[in-house]
């Protein structure tokens, strides 16, 4: 084990991975307006949306509009969830940064999600992924279910690494290792980090927790102690997962502030812009977020 780093490193996925699984249609305006939000809060990286099929995902529907007019902070990066070719082209129209592809590491979750087997999952991420880069775009990997599948229980070690080697072989920059339904504990955290790291360095490494059982800050403490620095948060908490039953929603931005600034880590990030955005999609949704930071507040 490291001990633990000087600086985090957060992206901000609310936008996409919050929204997704949302009932209540938030407005085109009002998207635009909280991303701009966020943009101003000192996260260096956003995920705006996702160029999903809209039949798939309506509530990201308007991702195309979303990112030809949000305000560019020339400090953030925006990037946004690509699953085919399709995806792509329309989303280097509305002007990404960066490309995230998506996979699983369970075969079943992976047929759920996708469609497809994950062998048959592989030729269109390539494409993707070359394309991408091609167009000089940072490409990140998502792999969900890295510890455990609502269909297939625990996954091993050996099957997330399978489907990393095939996604670096293709080239993306980076790797996000998705707690999709928000049941591990640390110590399948460490587990599965003692072996990632034999063959990957920690800068290539991303972790990407759901909150469903509490255990977010937990896991996160521990990748820390294995020198990993870069984190996936949800503004407030909010999010799931459409094909993990159960799923809560993304480790809360605010609850992950609270925890590295109290510890003596450094983001960059304004912990009381980061509330004031919160509480503007509190009042956009009609609902009270779980971030605990949040509504320990009193705001």
């Amino acid at each position: 084990m490291e001990k633990l780093p000087k600086f985090v490193q957060i992206k901000e996925v609310g936008p996409r991975d919050g929204l997704q699984n949302e009932n209540k249609w938030v407005s085109t305006e009002s998207k635009i307006a909280w991303i701009n939000m966020l943009s101003n809060t000192g996260v260096k990286e956003i995920e705006f949306s996702s160029f999903v099929n809209p039949k798939m995902i309506p509530a990201l529907s308007d991702a195309r509009e979303v990112g030809k007019q949000i305000i560019r902070n020339p400090n953030v990066s925006y990037s946004a969830l690509v699953p085919n070719q399709k995806g792509l082209e329309l989303a280097l129209e509305a002007g990404i940064d960066g490309a995230s592809v998506f996979m699983s590491a369970s075969e079943t979750h992976n047929h759920k999600n996708i469609n497809k087997s994950i062998q048959n999952t592989y030729p269109v991420l390539k494409q993707v992924i070359e394309d991408a880069k091609s167009e000089g775009k940072r490409v990140t990997g998502y792999i969900s279910t890295v510890f455990d599948c609502p269909y297939e229980g625990k996954i091993k070690p050996e099957a997330v690494i399978s489907v990393c080697e095939k996604l670096l072989e293709y080239g993306v920059d980076e790797l996000s290792l998705g707690d999709t339904i928000g049941s591990a504990v640390p110590s399948q955290v460490e587990i599965l980090l003692d072996e990632i790291l034999k063959g990957y360095p920690s800068e290539k490494i991303i972790l990407h927790f759901h909150d469903t059982r509490g255990m977010a800050i937990a896991n996160i403490m521990t990748a820390m102690n294995y020198g990993i620095y870069r984190f996936d948060s949800s503004i407030g908490g909010l999010g799931g997962c459409p094909y993990a039953p159960g799923a809560a929603g993304n480790v809360a931005t605010n609850d992950v502030l609270y925890l590295l600034h109290g510890i003596g880590i450094e983001t960059g990030i304004n912990e009381k812009k980061i509330q004031e955005a919160s509480l503007y999609i509190q009042d956009q949704l009609g609902k009270i977020l779980p971030s605990r930071s949040l509504m320990a507040s009193g705001l």
